[in-house]
């Protein structure tokens, strides 16, 4: 995990909050992680296969924006089902697991960083003052170099679903 934060990178209306991590860019390799799936088997960055993945990180499935944007790439995923989603967040796997079975969500696959925080500090989106993550996507391609990366500053906001949808069916020609 890294030290290096940056202040004031994250909104909830006016309060700006610190993110742990770097900023990751177009073309950086995509960091190592150690998370959960709700089944609590362990998910890393290789375990993700070697395809192309959206990493979708949310603050909380039980937030309205969050609910929004895991069931978009659900649904996006069943047009598409050679895409793979990775719902990352701080939620446990027991939550992510009532959600998921509460709103029929089952073709993405969900990953809790509650443990160790790792993708949370490796990929910049862990918010230091509350311990949750900030809103993101990142597409890596087959490569794992980062071929999308998409900071949400104000985390009421909506990423560029459609952007970050380009660029996967484009290098996954799915």
């Amino acid at each position: 995990m890294t030290n290096m934060e940056r202040s004031e990178a994250t909104f909830i209306g006016d309060k700006g909050f610190t993110l742990v991590g770097p900023e990751l860019m177009v073309g950086d390799k995509a960091p190592e992680f150690q998370g959960i799936d709700n089944s609590f088997h362990t998910v890393t960055l290789a375990s993700t296969g070697n395809g192309v993945r959206i990493f979708s990180v949310v603050v909380s499935l039980d937030t309205p924006v969050c609910d929004a944007q895991t069931s978009r790439f659900n649904q996006e995923v069943t047009k598409h089902p050679d895409l793979s989603v990775y719902s990352m967040s701080m939620d446990l796997p027991y939550a992510q697991r009532r959600w998921c079975d509460a709103f029929g969500v089952d073709h993405i696959k969900m990953v809790s960083d509650h443990q160790s925080g790792s993708f949370g500090a490796n990929y910049g989106v862990l918010i230091k003052e509350l311990r949750i993550h900030s809103r993101a996507l990142f597409v890596v391609d087959q490569h794992n170099v980062i071929q999308y990366a998409e900071y949400v500053r104000e985390m009421g906001d909506q990423p560029d679903y459609d952007a970050a949808l380009a660029i996967a069916l484009k290098l996954g020609k799915v």
